[in-house]
């Protein structure tokens, strides 16, 4: 009898011709061996293991067999293979967003899965369990219930609709041994299938399954916590109403750079004097600062002085206190001067030699302001004297604040501290301007996404509380670096669906993809008065054109951010508001027709501390 390939589940479609229809077989096909002395023909041709198709056709049957069997024996092996599918799905989608279409975002939106009365409408099936991720030392269940007691507080606080776009993202942090880049390329999505949701707060919706976290490789830069400051003296002339109005009270900032966020002093010494203070309105302020676990020590300035003088003040008043004689450096700014990364500010002043009497600060970002006022170190972005130099001013201090010295130091402004400090280093010494670009005095207006969104790594920050200026949280972008270093706070992280991640400042999305230099700075701040186009180039460099009003961007900025006391991890809160005028199409048309809120949480490492 003939030889037949034909395995149990193939049983009729491979059968071998009979022996008596084998006579069209050549020689070359005929299997020379035989069984029962008859000769055994060869396969068929259309059958020939040899043939890719017949190898696919089996290999394909078989597969479908035998998952079919498995699948009505097994429901766990069922569920298995299901979410194989799924993932594969996933890989081969490489752009699953769909979320701008004809000039909107949005279009894909849907609603999450409501819930009322407390049964599920969609489905009586239990959520799929989100994914525990562990850092070594603690476990983070990742949750993406609808806390709408958060929603409806954040829909108050931030003036949203009563129908707005919500998602949530976990981001997990991986410390490495690499350098800090400007901007560094992830292999994920920021959106997830139907990561964006549209909820209505007076609503409740089931819980969610959270995607797998986005994995963001971070420098192992240090943390603010070991921040030794001791080396360091700062003074800061400024009022008592000031000093308590929400909107000015510089308490939080100071806390940032002044302390280790445990309560405790870094080692920085505070001289604070405000002007024409009362007794318990100094008092006040001590205990609040000390509180807070700042070193401080209050003073009343003298009202009768003007303002340039009460700055040059400062100076002889940290030179005269007795905690100098531990100090290298002592240092004038504003109630608005802010440190984002005081490790890297302190590795830089070590490089520098605090016994030679040194003059350090940057310019302004603007030409016409130095045009304007002369080559001299800004003071909001933070004047830096050695003690040798602060000796000098301090010797020479009755004559450098003379009625023809202040004179002298008025630029069509009204007298400046800066040139009166300036004034009084260059005409008793031969000491000039060091220059050190990478602290900000940031003399700009409007926008400041273009600078916060650059991917640099700012020693200081001035000018963020408004009043002209522009407004910005630097408070709450550094919270993150208590998580993974300092070298976090405004680090660029881009996504395969173009979105951008500017680490406690915005997350972008690009609709359009990006297809321009992210090395550059985009123009969305000017100067003032006088905007030649190129003031800033200087500084800056030449900017990218802004991307106001193109439809090609479209940003959620950073309101809050918080840490959990329980785990460890960082909740930042990202809102756009849908009539943001910078977020309109080429015809005027909005981007989009809802407020957005996204939530991104940041899981910590396992460190020492």
């Amino acid at each position: 009898m003939p030889f037949e390939f034909s395995p149990p589940f193939l049983k009729g479609l491979s059968r071998l011709p009979p022996k008596n229809k084998v006579s069209h077989l050549t020689a070359d096909t005929t299997i020379k061996a035989t069984k029962m002395g008859a000769p055994i023909p060869a396969p068929h041709r259309c059958f020939n293991m040899r043939n890719p198709i017949a190898r696919a056709l089996i290999l394909t049957v078989a597969i479908l067999t035998i998952s079919t069997l498995l699948i009505h024996s097994d429901t766990e092996i069922r569920n298995v293979l299901v979410k194989t599918a799924t993932t594969a799905k996933d890989v081969i989608s490489q752009r699953p967003m769909g979320n701008y279409q004809n000039g909107q975002w949005g279009q894909m939106l849907n609603a999450p899965i409501e819930q009322v009365g407390g049964s599920k409408t969609k489905s009586s099936a239990a959520p799929t369990p989100s994914p525990t991720f562990s850092n070594g030392s603690s476990s983070f269940a990742m949750s993406c219930d609808y806390e709408m007691s958060k929603l409806r507080k954040w829909r108050e606080k931030y003036n949203l609709q009563k129908t707005f776009e919500y998602t949530k993202r976990y981001v997990q942090i991986s410390r490495q041994p690499i350098r800090r880049k400007s901007i560094t390329n992830l292999q994920q999505q920021l959106l997830v299938d139907d990561a964006i949701k549209v909820v209505d707060v007076t609503k409740h919706y089931k819980p969610e399954t959270c995607p797998e976290p986005l994995v963001a490789p971070v420098s192992q830069s240090p943390f603010p916590t070991s921040v030794n400051a001791s080396d360091f003296m700062f003074g800061v002339s400024t009022t008592y109403q000031r000093f308590t109005d929400t909107q000015t009270s510089p308490v939080n900032e100071w806390t940032y750079w002044l302390t280790d966020g445990r309560g405790h002093s870094n080692g920085g010494k505070l001289i604070l004097m405000l002007l024409d203070a009362s007794d318990d309105e100094i008092q006040d302020a001590g205990e609040q600062l000390r509180n807070a676990g700042i070193d401080v020590d209050v003073y009343r300035s003298d009202k009768s002085l003007i303002m340039a003088v009460r700055y040059l003040t400062l100076v002889p008043t940290m030179y005269n206190h007795p905690e100098r004689l531990n100090k290298k450096w002592l240092v004038t700014c504003d109630d608005d001067t802010f440190f984002p990364s005081f490790h890297a500010l302190a590795d830089r002043f070590a490089e520098y030699d605090a016994d030679f009497p040194m003059y350090i600060g940057t310019f302004s970002e603007d030409v016409n302001n130095i045009q304007r006022h002369g080559s001299q170190a800004f003071g909001g972005a933070g004047v830096f004297l050695s003690v040798p130099m602060a000796e000098i001013v301090s010797d020479k201090y009755a004559d450098c604040k003379s009625d023809q010295k202040v004179k002298e130091s008025n630029s069509g402004w009204g007298p400046q501290g800066d040139i009166l400090l300036r004034k009084c280093i260059y005409d008793n010494s031969d000491v000039k301007l060091t220059l050190l670009n990478d602290l900000w005095q940031l003399d700009l207006y409007g926008d400041p996404s273009g600078f916060y969104e650059s991917g640099i790594k700012p020693l200081s920050l001035h000018h963020y509380r408004g009043g002209g200026w522009h407004i910005a949280h630097p408070w709450h972008y550094t919270k993150v670096a208590y998580l993974c270093g300092e070298d976090c706070t405004l680090q660029r992280f881009r996504t395969q669906d173009d979105f951008i991640i500017s680490n406690g400042f915005s997350v972008a999305y690009y609709p359009q993809g990006i297809d321009f230099d992210l090395g550059q700075f985009e123009a969305t701040f000017h100067p003032a008065p006088e905007d030649h186009g190129w003031n800033m180039d200087f500084t800056l460099g030449p900017q990218r054109s802004s991307l106001h009003k193109t439809g090609k961007k479209l940003s959620w900025d950073l309101q809050e951010a918080n840490l959990s006391q329980e785990d460890g991890s960082l909740s930042q809160v990202y809102v756009r508001k849908h009539d943001d005028w910078r977020w309109k199409n080429p015809d005027g048309t909005p981007m989009a027709v809802r407020d957005g809120v996204i939530e991104l949480v940041w899981l910590p490492e396992k460190r020492e501390v």
